[in-house]
């Protein structure tokens, strides 16, 4: 999978725990994040002026039936997130548009908003972060790709193999399997295929929102995710 991660990456993500509860802390804003000295760094020219307007990258692989989705995927408006369980950047940006979606839920409709996830795990500097990918897959086989999704990003400061294994028995999954799914990489071309398709897309590190299909930049506020959500139903 490396050869998939080319890019240079110069500040490692590490998240941060509320007290002894392991919780994730709630960060409003991607700027209270960069203040935090959180925000992976890129080698990449980028425009760094950019705040609400779309830029030229449109998604490469388009939303099908082989996603992990919450909703439908006619939905008017379908978010799709390039994530890694070990960047604390990711777990917020989930955070923030899951916000955005409960806060809009009531006049858009249920199946009127749908979230995509896709694995961008950045080995380079998260070394858990691809096995957490693939424990979210084998969790998937078992019907709860959620339920272990939000767990990863809940404790993602304890990623190692037997954190993992911990939290496959907490869900009640068949520990067996999970294990034989983790040790036979039995997902890796499917998490090596988001890769690839972020990086099509012009992802060059996560987290990495697209809007029915339209990229737009990172640094937002849930009132941001919201009016664009509203701008992508229009």
């Amino acid at each position: 999978m490396d050869r998939f991660i080319h890019h240079s990456i110069v500040q490692k993500c590490k998240p941060r725990v509320d007290d002894n509860r392991g919780s994730i802390v709630y960060i409003e804003s991607i700027a209270t994040l960069a203040q935090l000295g959180c925000k992976a760094k890129v080698l990449l020219n980028t425009n760094r002026n950019m705040t609400y307007d779309r830029d030229n990258r449109s998604l490469f692989v388009l939303p099908s039936t082989q996603d992990r989705i919450q909703g439908v995927l006619n939905a008017a408006v379908v978010f799709v997130m390039y994530g890694d369980y070990e960047c604390f950047q990711s777990a917020n940006v989930y955070r923030l548009i899951k916000v955005a979606q409960q806060q809009l839920k009531v006049s858009f409709g249920e199946n009127n908003l749908g979230f995509i996830f896709r694995h961008f795990p950045q080995v380079q500097i998260h070394p858990h972060a691809q096995r957490a990918a693939q424990a979210a897959e084998a969790a998937a086989d078992q019907g709860q790709f959620w339920q272990m999704h939000e767990m990863l990003f809940i404790h993602q400061q304890e990623l190692g193999n037997g954190y993992l294994v911990e939290y496959a028995n907490r869900l009640g999954l068949d520990i067996s399997q999970f294990l034989q799914n983790l040790s036979r990489g039995v997902h890796v071309n499917r998490i090596n295929a988001d890769i690839e398709g972020g990086l099509r897309s012009g992802v060059e590190a996560a987290p990495a929102l697209f809007i029915n299909g339209i990229r737009y930049p990172n640094r937002w506020t849930v009132e941001q995710i919201m009016a664009a959500i509203v701008a992508a139903n229009d």
